[in-house]
């Protein structure tokens, strides 16, 4: 019986190609560029399956153009919001994605940008690099501090939970917007708000956890920023899509907002570059999961869902 084959759409981890290749005959897009949706359509003929990341995007005309043969997405990813889910279940064609795999090494992230924007790591890290650094007074680069202040939590997934975790090290007061509240044993003590406009008040920070959704995206709005505590910090790690830059920047330069960590955009890759003139906002080129631990166990979780699928089996991780 021919073995499946499987198109890998970027450079995946060395582990997992060889657990690939082991296992099925693998076409792999070794040059890592992302492919446009011709070449993705185009390689739908080819293949059985799929292991693509968000930087693939599966809109319903592409998905509705793929060839009959390809039976299943599996995306390397925890977010969907590069697919259409409907589409896809109109075709037939089973999706899966990774979850719980990449949770810590995400929340490591929001709290590395949490901490350096209260701090002002951008300011800092500039200024002993340039050997602008020859003067010191106790009002010297003065930020926030994190111990002890509230943490406002949107979104208490497996992401926002590992982030209420960390806050806790730090003796935050942690609260969180949810669709429904936690299970005692899951909340952890962490005070539970029915809406965003009750949360918001209250967060002396704010860590966006949440997926980008129709009902999502854009909800950080000048009217939402605005509800927030003078000097507040705005961290994000979840999507971009959820944010109106505009009014971060707005927010960032009255100084509603103190400082802002970012490690996703509305445009990616490339950021917005209206945001590298505020001294105040620490960004990172979305690499919340990047660790080589997290990227084997993403590829291996992808992989899972792709040897239940034709082993007759329903996957794991089936959307």
């Amino acid at each position: 019986m021919a073995r499946p084959v499987i198109w890998i759409a970027r450079r995946l981890s060395d582990a997992t190609l060889a657990r690939a290749e082991r296992d099925y005959d693998i076409i792999v897009n070794h040059d890592d560029i992302p492919y446009n949706s011709d070449d993705i359509i185009a390689m739908s003929g080819q293949v059985d399956g799929m292991i693509a990341c968000h930087s693939e995007h599966f809109s319903a005309a592409i998905v509705d153009a793929l060839d009959p043969r390809l039976k299943i997405v599996a995306n390397y990813s925890v977010g969907t919001d590069h697919c259409d889910l409907p589409a896809f279940a109109a075709r037939g064609i089973a999706v899966t994605n990774t979850p719980d795999v990449l949770s810590d090494a995400t929340a490591e992230i929001s709290l590395l940008l949490m901490l350096g924007a209260a701090r002002r790591a951008v300011e800092g890290d500039r200024m002993v690099r340039t050997g602008a650094w020859d003067f010191w007074s106790p009002s010297f680069m003065v930020g926030k501090q994190v111990t002890g202040q509230r943490l406002g939590i949107v979104g208490m997934g497996r992401v926002g939970q590992a982030m209420a975790r960390n806050a806790r090290g730090l003796g935050m007061d942690v609260h969180y917007y949810n669709r429904n509240p936690l299970p005692a044993d899951l909340a952890q003590g962490a005070t539970y708000h029915d809406s965003l406009e009750s949360l918001l008040p209250i967060s002396d920070f704010l860590s966006l956890h949440c997926p980008a959704t129709p009902q999502t995206r854009g909800m950080m709005t000048a009217e939402k920023f605005a509800m927030l505590p003078d000097g507040a910090v705005f961290v994000n790690v979840a999507r971009g899509a959820l944010v109106d830059e505009t009014a971060l920047m707005a927010a960032l330069g009255s100084g509603k907002l103190s400082a802002a960590g970012l490690d996703c955009f509305v445009t990616e890759p490339g950021g917005n570059p209206a945001l590298a003139g505020y001294d105040n906002v620490f960004m990172l080129p979305h690499i919340g999961s990047s660790t080589g631990a997290t990227r084997d166990a993403m590829g291996f979780r992808a992989l899972d869902n792709l040897d239940a699928f034709f082993s007759g089996k329903q996957p794991r991780d089936l959307l």
